[in-house]
């Protein structure tokens, strides 16, 4: 058994939802099954049925990703705008981090937070992560599931996400970008981001701890 590497069920969710359009739900009782047939076997009875069904399973999409369990959501705006990804994942606050609005929780200003932020290296977010902190957490404390989102779930809701988890667990940006980088591997924010985090961290720690030259940035 030298080869089997263990992973926790939060890595494993997220893992599944980068790589295949079936969604993946952050359900404790959910079951996901693995065909183990050789692909001749898979052919042979799947070739028909795979054919009638290609075009419903184009219409889906991955999920967001988990990086907090059930509490912290990380995603893109279509994935915000999909009432089924609310309901299945038990969404109810949305911290939207994008210059798109949408019709997020209308009537119930409570439980959105719109920081409008452009895809551009001159875009300013470092003025306004304790805000999107505080809101985070306040959503938290009373049991609801945040979900934070950008276009397209890649850059600027994964810096707000790695505030948010420097400022929650006062640790330094390596270790939070670290933690996002596992649950979203095509995670990619800008180097004006990175920057803006620099910053967050010094905030945080009272010093600026992380090397951000560092390629893995």
């Amino acid at each position: 058994m030298a080869d089997l590497v263990l992973c926790e069920p939060t890595e494993l969710y997220n893992i599944l939802n980068q790589v295949t359009k079936l969604s993946r739900l952050a359900e404790p009782n959910y079951l996901c099954l693995l065909d183990v047939r050789s692909k001749r076997e898979y052919d042979e009875s799947h070739v028909i049925t795979a054919i009638r069904v290609k075009k419903e399973l184009d219409a889906f999409q991955p999920y967001p990703v988990e990086i907090l369990p059930g509490r912290v959501f990380l995603g893109s705006f279509s994935q915000a705008c999909d009432p089924k990804v609310q309901k299945d994942l038990k969404i109810k606050a949305h911290v939207n981090v994008c210059m798109e609005t949408g019709p997020f929780f209308r009537g119930d200003a409570g439980r959105l937070l719109h920081i409008p932020v452009e895809d551009s290296l001159e875009a300013e977010m470092l003025p306004f992560l304790r805000h999107l902190c505080h809101f985070i957490e306040a959503h938290l404390q009373v049991g609801s599931a945040v979900l934070v989102f950008s276009t397209r779930g890649i850059g600027r809701s994964c810096a707000a996400v790695i505030a948010f988890l420097m400022h929650e667990n006062q640790e330094t940006l390596k270790r939070s970008w670290d933690h996002v980088k596992k649950c979203k591997n095509n995670m990619h924010p800008n180097r004006a981001l990175v920057a803006q985090l620099l910053g967050w961290e010094r905030v945080v720690l009272g010093d600026s701890v992380t090397d951000v030259s560092d390629p893995c940035f």
